[in-house]
């Protein structure tokens, strides 16, 4: 074999060899590169998770201090307090889920409130009672009549099957089970119903 063919086997033998660890490096490269992305996004999605779950609230409420029937998130809170500011001095304050949606916009737009002249509620906060109100209310059925009153009311009555109501129904007579009524606690009841 002649020096001129030694030399190109040595050559291509080198230039194989030097190929071989240029692959081997750019597949070492490239696993690193894909292994830190992978490790960027993880990262990025736990702390978008994190920063999502204190933006939302999203923390959970111990039901001895809910009181109502449902968590009232934070921007609807203010409606809250607004509606139990304005409605239950004179009455106790249900939980607007007892009665549709039409009717607490009736009664939020008319100035006569069960036979007393009420100053009606001006905006914004009537906004904000109303946002509360019809979020947290039910909608009516086609075929059903807007009730103004609980014992016509299909939801109440639903929630309180086999009890027996007092005809009619008051809203003093609430305190009577439910004793955390006059604080807005419908889930604190008197020893016969827990």
């Amino acid at each position: 074999m002649s020096i001129f063919v030694k030399r190109k086997i040595r050559d291509a033998y080198g230039g194989l060899r030097q190929r071989l660890v240029l692959q081997q490096s750019a597949e070492r490269q490239f696993k690193r590169q894909f292994f830190g992305l992978l490790l960027v996004i993880v990262t990025w999605s736990l702390a978008m998770g994190w920063l999502l779950a204190l933006a939302t609230n999203a923390h959970a409420t111990p039901t001895a201090e809910i009181g109502t029937v449902d968590v009232v998130p934070a921007q609807y809170q203010l409606g809250q307090e607004l509606y139990l500011e304005n409605c239950s001095t004179c009455h106790i304050g249900l939980p607007p889920a007892v009665l549709p949606t039409q009717t607490w916009k009736n009664l939020l737009q008319d100035s006569q409130h069960y036979g007393a002249q009420l100053k009606p509620l001006v905006d914004p906060p009537r906004i904000l009672v109303w946002k509360y109100l019809s979020t947290f209310s039910r909608v009516k059925r086609d075929d059903e009549e807007t009730p103004y009153r609980l014992n016509d009311s299909r939801y109440f009555k639903a929630l309180h099957p086999g009890v027996k109501l007092p005809r009619p129904v008051q809203l003093g007579s609430c305190v009577s089970c439910h004793q955390g009524a006059s604080d807005y606690n419908f889930r604190r009841l008197t020893a016969e119903w827990k």
